[in-house]
């Protein structure tokens, strides 16, 4: 196998593994892309391609909930009607600032030593929020209001400085504004699917002069690897959340920025530092 197809396969699996884990999809993608040296143009199209693969598989995953919110809706059910109506708010923060700053950001920040930097800061909100005082007042996703999703929508927008994480700030900031681990952890899942379905189509249309046939193989690989990997981390995280708190991936995230900021400043590796 071509080492195109390597790379292809290790990315999808990092995007599959760490979209909807609290320790960012992007941020990953950002370091293992300079690792393998797929960091380009051509690198950047191929990760719009695999985070389709990851929102499909989350979507497949809550299938029965996203068919019984549309029968909701068309019989104009309160409950669809709010459920939606919540997401909707709640997806309105990242959009607009994303508009408005995501090409600066983009060009500013989008490297491992900001990533770095990020998820050590990402890790210490992480373990301040399982250490305080935990007080549920939000039990289900069917349980949340305007207010609760315009709160969660605000926290998402932090995630559009990488190494952030978009499921760690709507999930970490869900907890903090009383919604339990379930609830907090669910609306991320249905958050993600407006969020990345929008930036997915988006970041196609203006990369759409890279689109080639030539890497249909490659394509291909990665969002099957994705889609696999995906679906089942999501799996495995509703598993894990039941019994277990979210420290164990502050401190993942803690030795993840650790090795890259020493791995840069002992020259051990040529990080692009912006």
């Amino acid at each position: 196998m071509d080492l195109i197809y390597w790379k292809a396969l290790i990315l999808g699996i990092v995007e599959g593994l760490t979209e909807f884990l609290p320790i960012s999809s992007t941020g990953h993608l950002i370091v293992v892309g300079n690792l393998l040296n797929f960091n380009d143009e051509r690198g950047k199209l191929f990760e719009i391609v695999i985070q389709s693969a990851a929102i499909l598989a989350v979507m497949w995953e809550y299938r029965a909930k996203i068919m019984l919110v549309l029968a909701g809706l068309q019989r104009r059910e309160a409950a669809a009607q709010r459920f939606t109506f919540n997401i909707m708010i709640a997806f309105m923060p990242l959009a607009l600032i994303g508009l408005a700053f995501g090409k600066h950001i983009k060009e500013a920040l989008f490297n491992p030593i900001t990533v770095a930097v990020t998820s050590i800061i990402g890790a210490l909100f992480i373990l301040w929020a399982e250490k305080r005082q935990h007080t549920v007042s939000v039990v289900s996703v069917d349980d949340l209001n305007w207010k609760d999703g315009l709160k969660i929508g605000c926290a998402q927008a932090l995630a559009l400085i990488p190494g952030t994480s978009r499921s760690g700030a709507t999930i970490i900031g869900g907890l903090f504004f009383g919604l339990s681990r379930k609830a907090a952890t669910e609306f991320t899942f249905f958050l993600a699917m407006p969020t990345l379905i929008a930036a997915t189509l988006y970041d196609l249309y203006k990369e759409r002069a890279l689109l080639s046939s030539d890497d249909w193989g490659m394509w291909t690989i990665g969002f099957i690897a994705s889609f696999i990997s995906a679906f089942l981390c999501v799996r495995w995280l509703l598993r894990y959340i039941s019994s277990h708190d979210f420290t164990v991936f502050a401190w993942y995230r803690i030795v993840f920025g650790m090795v890259v900021l020493g791995t840069y400043y002992s020259g051990l590796v040529s990080w692009s530092a912006a």
